[in-house]
């Protein structure tokens, strides 16, 4: 069945503050693992967020300045975005005309099976290659274009194989401060739905809590709750994908209510979950 395009949005989302905000996602109903975006935003500020999945990119117009691995970026109109999988990263407009942009999420493991190659990587956020943005531009339009299986894979063919060379094989070696709190990152996954203190997130690292969260922001550019609610939000992202109802999507991930995972969601990702549900259903 062809995935149906959503419309401009009508009036202005609860959640953007100005009018020319706007956001908007699709998924091809044959190919799981993959999700489309594109939005035009001028005021809105996107919380620490992060995706199960690589994040490929070009910036149509505006400047966007984001926070990744620890660093910030700028991405200018003409520039290729490049974001690894499970990586936190922020997105506001550097400039007052904000910035648009699209993007395609894919998982790695669709990657792979499309590729054939194992472990790609990227060790660079930012391209500020033109000729390269105007192509992936071209391809993520195609993509967001096409009515039927065969025209969505052609086009995600051609953008991998356009890709391709900005890749490095082969996974990356991790920093001991990465190792080192993979543990609390796991605590993190499994208890997604309960209360967690800085005490016991601390204990799993064998830190004070003094020490735990000032080497964790460093480690991750993210306090610890800020990457629990990353982690949270993605989860719910997932359910709502796969149909289930935002209250109970909610109480799934540890939100107090569904109006608690409205906000949250809507300041991660730029729409509310009920619209996000609406657009990839």
């Amino acid at each position: 069945m062809p995935h149906a395009i959503i419309g401009r949005m009508q009036g202005v989302p609860d959640q953007f503050d100005h009018p020319a905000d706007r956001a908007e996602f699709r998924r091809p109903a044959h190919r799981a693992g993959m999700e489309l975006y594109r939005a035009h935003i001028v005021r809105h500020a996107f919380e620490p967020h992060t995706h199960q999945a690589f994040g490929i990119g070009a910036i149509v117009s505006g400047v966007e300045r984001f926070r990744y691995r620890g660093t910030e970026h700028l991405a200018p109109a003409g520039s290729v975005v490049l974001m690894n999988p499970d990586e936190l990263h922020t997105g506001r407009a550097e400039t007052a005309q904000g910035w648009s942009y699209r993007m395609l999420y894919l998982d790695a493991e669709l990657l792979q099976a499309l590729t054939g190659d194992a472990g790609w990587w990227f060790d660079g956020a930012v391209q500020h290659d033109a000729l390269l943005a105007a192509r992936l531009q071209q391809q993520l339009h195609r993509l967001w274009q096409a009515t039927d299986a065969l025209a969505v894979d052609g086009a995600l063919l051609d953008l991998l194989q356009l890709l391709r060379p900005a890749a490095r094989i082969g996974r990356p070696l991790q920093p001991a401060s990465a190792l080192r709190f993979g543990a609390v990152i796991d605590c993190m996954h499994d208890r997604l739905a309960e209360p967690l203190t800085l005490a016991e997130l601390a204990a799993v690292a064998d830190l004070s809590p003094f020490h735990f969260q000032r080497s964790f922001k460093a480690a991750h550019g993210a306090t610890p709750h800020q990457m629990l609610m990353a982690l949270r939000l993605l989860q719910a992202k997932r359910r709502l994908a796969a149909g289930q109802p935002p209250a109970s999507v909610a109480a799934a991930v540890g939100l107090a209510d569904q109006a608690h995972l409205t906000r949250a969601f809507s300041r991660r990702y730029g729409v509310t979950p009920a619209r996000y549900a609406r657009q990839v259903g």
